[in-house]
C-alpha cells in the first residue's frame, strides 16, 4: 500500500475513533444531565407537595374531588335507568370525559408548582398531564366501571394481595412523575396519576451541555483540520518529489544531447581524414560551438533560476515603443528558427510607449512563440494580437498544437512543471519557460493566463500596465 493511501486511513480511522469517543462521552453527560433535571423536579415537586399539605391541608384536588363526587351520585341513577347498552356506553364516555375535564380544569397544583419552582429559580414553564388508572361509580352496593387504563389493570393482576399496583412509567421522556393518588367517597372510587411535562426539557439540558458539545466539535474540527493540512503536505511533498524527479530525468535528456553531440564531434576531429578536409573541420567545429552555446543557456537558466530564489527579480525598465519592439522580436524570431511557423501580427496600440525591462519582455515573448512552434504536431500557425485597455497592454499568442488539459492549465506555470503530454520527450524543455513567463509579467506589475482544449491549441494572454 502506498504512503498516502496508508496516511490516509490512518486518519481516517483516527477521525472515526475521535468522533466515536466524543459521541459517548456526550451520550453521557446528556444521561447525567437528564437524570439530574428529572431528580431536581422530582425533589422540588414533593417539597412543594408537602408545603402545600402543611400550609393548606390540600393537594390541590379538594375542588375537582367535589365536583366530581357531585356528578357521580347524579351519573349512577342515570346510568342504572338505562336498558340500552349503546346508551350505558355513550354515558359512559360522558362521565369518563367530566371526570378527566374536571381533574385537569379545576386543579390548583399546577400553578402552586410553577410558582413554587420560581421561587427556587429553575424552570417554571411545563403542561400537566393526568393519566386516570381506573374509575368507577358507586351505587348503594354496587359498583359502576367506567374506566380501567389497561396497563393498569395488568399491572394490578400481578400485584400481590392487599398491595396496591405499581405506577404507571411516564411514557415520553420530558415527563415527570409528581403523584398519584386514590380517592373514594360514597358515589364514586378513582385512581389517577399527575406527571409535569416539559417540552422544552431538551433545549435546557443543551444549554446546560452546550460548554461540553461545543469543546467536543473543537476538538474534532481542529483534528480534522491537522489532517488535513498533514494530508496536503503529504500530497504537495510529493507532487514536489514528483516535479524533482521529473526535471532531473528532463534535465539529463536535454544535457546529454550538447554532449553528445560535442563528444561525437571531437572525436571526428580526431580522424586523419576529417582533419585534412578544412571544409568538414569548419563545420564541425560550428556544431561544436553551436551545441556549447545550447549547453552553456541550460546551464544559465538552472543558475538564473536560483538566483530568482534567493534574491528579488531586478528588472531595467525603459520607455520603448512597444509595437516596434514587437515586430523586432517576431522578425527576430521568424529568422532564428528559419520561418518554421506562420505568424500573424495584429496590433492596436495606438502609438502607446510601454515602460519594460526589453531583454526580460524578449525572454518572455521568446518562450511564448517557441512553445507554440514546440507543442504542435502540425505545421504551425500562430496568431499575436495587441491592444491597450484599461491602462494596460494586453497581447495574446494564440496556436494551433496540442492543447493543455484543465488539471494540467492550474499549474503550467509553476516551476518545473510539464503538462502530461510535454513530459514525453518528444517535446523537449525543462519546464522553466512558462515559469519564466509568469515570473517576468509579475515583475512587470501585470500578469498571463491561459485558456486552451486539448486538440484546439492555446491562446496565452499577457497583461502589463502602462
Amino acid at each position: 500500500m502506498k504512503k498516502r493511501d496508508t496516511v490516509l486511513l490512518l486518519g481516517i480511522f483516527s477521525i472515526i475513533i475521535l468522533i466515536t469517543i466524543q459521541v459517548v462521552i456526550i451520550t453521557g453527560v446528556w444521561r447525567e444531565k437528564d437524570e439530574m433535571f428529572n431528580l431536581r423536579y422530582r425533589v422540588f415537586s414533593q417539597d412543594a407537595l408537602s408545603n402545600m399539605s402543611r400550609k393548606w391541608s390540600t393537594d390541590g384536588f379538594d375542588t375537582a374531588r367535589l365536583l366530581i363526587s357531585r356528578y357521580s351520585e347524579k351519573a349512577g341513577k342515570e346510568i342504572s335507568a338505562l336498558k340500552d347498552d349503546s346508551a350505558i356506553a355513550r354515558k359512559k364516555r360522558d362521565v369518563l370525559y367530566f371526570v378527566t375535564h374536571v381533574l385537569d380544569k379545576e386543579q390548583d397544583l399546577s400553578q402552586f408548582l410553577s410558582d413554587y419552582f420560581e421561587k427556587q429559580g429553575i424552570e417554571k414553564n411545563f403542561n400537566n398531564k393526568i393519566v386516570i388508572n381506573y374509575f368507577e361509580l358507586i351505587k348503594g352496593d354496587t359498583t359502576i366501571p367506567i374506566y380501567v387504563n389497561r396497563a393498569f389493570a395488568e399491572r394490578r393482576m400481578l400485584t400481590k394481595e392487599n398491595e396496591p399496583p405499581r405506577r404507571l412509567k411516564p411514557k415520553r421522556i420530558s415527563e415527570i412523575f409528581v403523584k398519584g393518588d386514590r380517592s373514594e367517597d360514597n358515589f364514586y372510587r378513582l385512581d389517577f396519576e399527575y406527571f409535569i411535562d416539559f417540552t422544552d426539557k431538551r433545549h435546557v439540558i443543551l444549554r446546560e451541555t452546550a460548554a461540553y458539545l461545543s469543546m467536543s466539535i473543537f476538538s474534532i474540527l481542529v483534528v480534522v483540520a491537522l489532517f488535513l493540512v498533514t494530508y496536503k503536505n503529504l500530497m504537495e511533498e510529493k507532487r514536489l518529489s514528483n516535479l524533482k524527479t521529473d526535471f532531473i530525468n528532463n534535465m539529463t535528456h536535454e544535457l546529454k544531447t550538447p554532449l553528445s553531440t560535442i563528444t561525437v564531434a571531437g572525436k571526428t576531429l580526431e580522424m586523419a581524414q576529417i582533419r585534412e578536409d578544412e571544409a568538414k573541420v569548419l563545420e564541425t567545429a560550428k556544431m561544436i560551438g553551436k551545441q556549447s552555446i545550447h549547453l552553456n543557456q541550460l546551464i544559465n537558466m538552472i543558475l538564473e533560476i536560483s538566483m530568482w530564489e534567493r534574491t528579488q527579480f531586478q528588472i531595467d525598465k525603459k520607455k520603448v515603443n512597444i509595437e516596434e519592439l514587437m515586430n523586432d522580436i517576431v522578425t527576430s524570431f521568424r529568422t532564428g528558427c528559419n520561418n518554421c511557423s506562420s505568424i500573424t501580427e495584429k496590433y492596436n496600440f495606438s502609438s502607446h510607449d510601454i515602460d519594460i525591462d526589453v531583454v526580460y519582455f524578449t525572454t518572455l515573448m521568446n518562450n511564448l512563440l517557441s512553445n507554440a512552434v514546440k507543442y504542435s504536431d502540425r505545421d504551425p500557425e500562430i496568431k499575436i494580437d495587441g491592444s491597450v485597455e484599461n491602462g494596460k497592454f494586453i497581447i495574446s499568442v494564440a496556436d494551433n498544437g496540442i492543447g493543455i488539459s484543465r488539471n494540467d492549465q492550474k499549474r503550467i506555470f509553476d516551476k518545473f512543471y510539464r503538462a502530461s503530454t510535454g513530459n514525453i520527450h518528444k517535446y523537449k524543455g525543462l519546464g522553466l519557460g512558462l515559469y519564466y513567463v509568469k515570473k517576468i509579467a509579475e515583475a512587470h506589475g501585470g500578469d498571463v493566463s491561459v485558456t486552451s482544449k486539448p486538440g484546439k491549441g492555446s491562446i496565452f494572454t499577457v497583461t502589463i500596465p502602462y
